[in-house]
């Protein structure tokens, strides 16, 4: 990819076909054998609802404002070319490294969040209205992905500082209006990083604590735009993979026809989920509609599993020209750290590499599938648990089986 995230992309070589077809096969048994052969009865729909997170803590929220600041001086005072660390600050740091950020530290967002920041404990003007859950976050995560992957020119300064800027007025602006509660729902990368983390082994409700992922993975509440906001991420994801084969390559587009295209990617994905998740009988027609929202959760480790298998390489080697140029955010030349060279350590290792891919694609499928079998044993009726869970574990091979071929085309 060429202006892929205004960087340059990724430059990985496709998996090899065998690569491909192993993954693929260990996901259809798996799940087949999950599906026929798990437990018969939920083992994580009963956990305690999750307790008031803990106050922020107050040198999170100064090294969040710092950081911020260091990124805005490299973004608006800095060079206008490819070595402006802001551009790098968001496109990596932020976008991507949120994941294992999130898994590692759980929703530490919240702490660093400038806007939360400046905004304290101001109540708002008013109330925030529920009715719209997530989807201002959905539209942040779209307008996102659209500058990353669709805007003509991912890579320009003006347009990366036009997006940022507008993005800070939205956040300052909600959080007069709607207090912290805008973030919890409207902050792109904060609703992100606090799904994200609900997967987080070492983290759970904010306090750092060792258990198991799937117990607080159901968690995430279920509102308004859930569903959008996964198969944003997901959609995007796959749409960028797309994007870097031949196929897609060889073809002059107009912005508007890579636009309609990262679309319908999302779109499908999320209407595809719907239509699996209400695939059941034996509930009324309220219970069906609701179904969707209520298994969303499943999709966390899809995301999370394809998001390392794409960008794992981007996150280690670009992030390390994107880390050097933040050392020097006026571009004058400053190397406090010698001569920066960037250390290939994935990209010299293709097997490795390639096998690391396929292990996390299969890896977040098997806990999807996990993850939907348990909520599926709570919320349907004994006699349709079985028929009741076809549609969504056919989808969730198919999602597999697309990420695998999208990275053996790609």
């Amino acid at each position: 990819m060429i202006h892929t995230h205004g960087l340059g992309g990724s430059t990985d070589l496709p998996i090899p076909f065998l690569y491909a077809m192993v993954g693929a096969s260990w996901a259809l048994t798996i799940s087949f054998a999950v599906l026929a052969l798990a437990w018969k009865e939920p083992k994580f729909a009963g956990e305690p609802a999750p307790r008031e997170a803990p106050p922020r803590r107050r040198w999170l929220a100064i090294v969040g404002l710092l950081l911020t600041g260091w990124a805005m001086v490299a973004l608006f005072a800095g060079p206008s070319d490819s070595g402006n660390g802001g551009v790098g600050a968001l496109y990596i740091f932020v976008w991507v490294g949120l994941v294992p950020l999130a898994l590692v530290a759980g929703h530490i967002w919240r702490g660093l969040s400038p806007w939360r920041s400046l905004t304290g404990r101001w109540p708002g003007l008013w109330a925030y209205p529920e009715r719209l859950g997530y989807w201002p976050a959905v539209a942040g995560l779209f307008a996102f992905v659209w500058l990353e992957l669709a805007s003509p020119d991912p890579g320009s300064i003006a347009a990366v500082r036009a997006w940022v800027a507008c993005y800070v007025a939205m956040m300052l602006l909600g959080g007069v209006a709607f207090g912290q509660r805008w973030f919890d729902r409207a902050d792109p990368f904060d609703v992100y990083s606090a799904i994200i983390a609900k997967l987080s082994p070492f983290v759970r409700d904010g306090r750092w604590v060792l258990h198991n992922p799937l117990r607080s993975l159901p968690s995430i509440p279920v509102e308004p735009g859930l569903v959008a906001v996964l198969a944003t991420l997901l959609g995007s994801t796959a749409y960028d993979s797309f994007s870097a084969s031949s196929f897609w390559q060889s073809r002059t587009l107009a912005t508007w026809q890579h636009t309609v295209t990262l679309l319908a990617f999302c779109v499908v994905v999320a209407a595809l989920f719907v239509l699996a998740g209400r695939a059941t009988g034996g509930v009324s027609g309220r219970e069906r509609r609701a179904l969707p929202g209520r298994l969303a959760h499943s999709l966390v480790p899809i995301v999370v599993g394809y998001v390392f298998a794409h960008y794992l390489t981007y996150l280690m080697e670009k992030g390390q020209t994107a880390f050097f140029a933040l050392l020097d955010p006026l571009g004058r030349g400053w190397a406090p750290l010698g001569d920066p060279a960037t250390a290939y350590v994935l990209s010299e290792h293709t097997s490795m590499l390639a096998a690391l891919k396929v292990t996390f694609v299969v890896v977040g499928h098997v806990l999807a599938v996990i993850a939907a079998h348990d909520r599926a044993l709570a919320l349907l009726p004994k006699e349709h648990r079985l028929s009741g869970q076809l549609a969504m574990l056919v989808l969730m091979v198919a999602y597999t089986f697309t990420g695998l071929f999208l990275l053996f085309s790609v």
